[in-house]
């Protein structure tokens, strides 16, 4: 990868980057409650059952269908794929917490990639309303603009999300920094063989319903550290 284009994308996933999205836990802080996880060995498998069988079947396509359309020049598929999304997330707070990261994601991006049509044509849609603007579907767009593979762009979004799971079982579980950066490490041949055989021409399919029901039941939490 050029390294000007590693330096412009790595931006966007970088946890300082102002999406918001150290407020979100995507539904663990429900399961810790539920004592569906209640450690380090628990939470890894939590994870990578997310990883496995909601993140690469759903939101890694999504990934994928919005770097195509950076790369073809078509911005049809990309806004296709939004709505998908949106349809897909059945979850209030999850599906709202996409929305939010993905808007400040884009808005961010149309700044720095002012000749991209594509990302361009995308940002006014969201800013119009008139499609939701999730966050696989402008990460795709903006890391394609960045000059990112396919492959790097979806591996780039799951361990972005990977990382936003430790940040949030560091504050909700006994684990550690040390422990957090084990687990990073241990989930990276997993990420890479996701990322390898996530294609534009996959299905996305909505079957998730562990996850979806900690997320729903998130909101009726009497204390909470998360918005999701």
């Amino acid at each position: 990868m050029d390294t000007l284009a590693l330096l412009q994308g790595v931006r966007f996933i970088d946890s300082f980057f102002p999406s918001g999205g150290y407020a979100f836990s995507s539904g663990l802080e429900a399961a810790v409650h539920g004592k569906a996880v209640r450690d380090g060995k628990e939470f890894a498998r939590y994870v990578e059952d997310v990883l496995r069988n909601r993140l690469s079947r759903r939101e890694a396509i999504a990934v994928a269908v919005a770097h195509r359309a950076v790369t073809s020049g078509k911005l049809s598929a990309a806004l296709t794929i939004d709505g998908e999304l949106d349809a897909m997330k059945i979850g209030r707070e999850s599906r709202l917490a996409s929305r939010q990261m993905g808007r400040q994601v884009i808005r961010v991006a149309a700044e720095q990639f002012e000749g991209d049509a594509v990302l361009q044509q995308f940002h006014a849609r969201v800013e119009e309303g008139r499609t939701p603007g999730h966050l696989p579907v402008s990460v795709g767009l903006t890391l394609a603009a960045c000059g990112w593979s396919r492959e790097e762009t979806v591996a780039a979004y799951l361990y972005q999300t990977a990382v936003g799971f430790v940040s949030a079982a560091m504050k909700l579980l006994p684990i550690g920094q040390r422990e957090g950066q084990r687990l990073l490490e241990k989930w990276s041949p997993l990420l890479t063989e996701l990322s390898r055989n996530t294609t534009k021409k996959s299905v996305m399919v909505s079957w998730s319903p562990v996850q979806d029901i900690y997320g729903m039941q998130h909101a009726w939490l009497e204390s909470r550290l998360f918005r999701s």
